[in-house]
């Protein structure tokens, strides 16, 4: 496997790209700012640039890239591959209502024999990204793992792109599927977040719109416990995300951020679906506390010493961990490079919600939509044996 990376600030000249290009790689990342990634002429130019190289990317609220972290850049990273099994799709999404049916599209469009790993890029608005995943699922064989994130746009949630081969386009869902053996994907996700306050019951909700906690409208709690903050939402929402507890209050493992705020319903839209009748707790994090999570994510991750040469660990982290941690973002990725040592190169972006494999205790390996949440999928290849 083989790996170049550049940063830019402006859409990239042909020149700036062949160094990137003299690699002769099969697939690029492209991870950038809505202004620089919907630029007219960029997808143009990388087809000029890579010829038939597989596209694929998104918009961020934050770039990631051996450098660190960025904003209002453009980090394009290719690959080249010994044994390049894997097959780059994508899908229109019709709406929030049809996350469902495009996650089955997707895997629907990836099945193959030997189908064990998918990323998948999806637009982080008008999305249940939850719903996408169950479309996966209902696609996949149960032992292909699914990872990726949805797409920011620097905090706006107003409107996010997704970049492939055919279309940079703000509803459009990628994918990619690996079917070749020699290339591994490792899986590991934490998040750092601590809770506090009592639990409140979802006394009525509908996919991933909250109606009632505790039977009172659940903008009105949420409003109580932000005191000042309230003013500022819905993107203050993103320093108080919620904590998901089972009917038994016992933790599940996962945590919804709040997207938008219904005002006349008095109700609260969040990243992912909740369980009606579970419970809901607030969160808080200190920048230490979310920078320790990253390098536990890492740990999790695991570092397979037989893999040849060097490997890439591409990172998706919440927008909401990036807002806490301020001017020490770049402590989270220094430590997951740390992890992973001077062979291991990074990419990927501050997202409006993170897609992995579980790693909680009981959850197993099952995908789920994650919030506030490091994730990282590692990739190298192996030699043919």
């Amino acid at each position: 496997m083989k790996l170049q990376q550049a940063t830019f600030a402006e859409l990239p000249a042909l020149g700036a790209l062949a160094p990137l290009a003299a690699i002769a790689p099969q697939l690029v990342l492209v991870f950038g700012s809505v202004r620089l990634l919907s630029a007219e002429g960029l997808l143009a130019r990388l087809h000029e640039a890579f010829g038939s190289a597989e596209l694929a990317g998104c918009t961020t609220a934050g770039e990631i890239s051996d450098d660190g972290v960025s904003d209002e850049r453009l980090v394009i990273t290719a690959l080249h591959f010994e044994h390049p099994g894997f097959r780059v799709v994508s899908t229109a999404l019709a709406g929030m209502a049809d996350s469902a049916a495009a996650g089955r599209r997707l895997a629907d469009q990836l099945a193959a024999p030997g189908l064990h790993n998918v990323l998948v890029f999806g637009q982080g608005v008008n999305i249940n990204g939850s719903a996408l995943i169950e479309g996966f699922r209902q696609g996949l064989a149960p032992e292909v793992a699914l990872s990726g994130g949805l797409a920011g746009d620097g905090g706006a949630f107003t409107r996010s792109y997704t970049l492939s081969s055919q279309a940079v386009s703000s509803e459009q869902i990628v994918a990619i599927g690996f079917t070749a053996p020699e290339l591994q994907l490792r899986h590991g996700c934490f998040h750092g977040w601590q809770p506090f306050g009592p639990a409140r019951k979802v006394t009525r909700c509908e996919g991933n719109v909250l109606h009632e906690l505790d039977g009172a409208p659940a903008l009105e709690v949420y409003k109580k416990y932000l005191g000042e903050y309230a003013r500022d939402l819905p993107g203050s929402g993103l320093l108080f995300p919620f904590e998901m507890l089972g009917q038994d209050h016992h933790a599940v493992g996962l945590i919804r951020t709040i997207l938008g705020v219904d005002e006349a319903a008095g109700s609260l839209i969040l990243a992912g679906d909740i369980v009606q009748d579970g419970y809901l707790k607030l969160m808080h994090a200190t920048t230490d506390s979310l920078v320790d999570g990253a390098h536990e994510a890492a740990a999790a991750a695991g570092v397979d010493n037989a893999a040849a040469g060097c490997s890439l660990a591409l990172l998706v982290s919440c927008v909401g961990r990036k807002l806490v941690m301020g001017a020490r973002v770049d402590e989270e990725v220094e430590s997951v490079a740390e992890v992973f040592g001077r062979h291991a190169h990074v990419t990927g972006f501050y997202s409006n919600g993170e897609i992995s494999p579980a790693l909680a205790s009981g959850s197993g390996g099952e995908c789920h939509l994650h919030n506030q949440t490091m994730t990282i999928t590692h990739l190298s290849e192996r030699h043919a044996v």
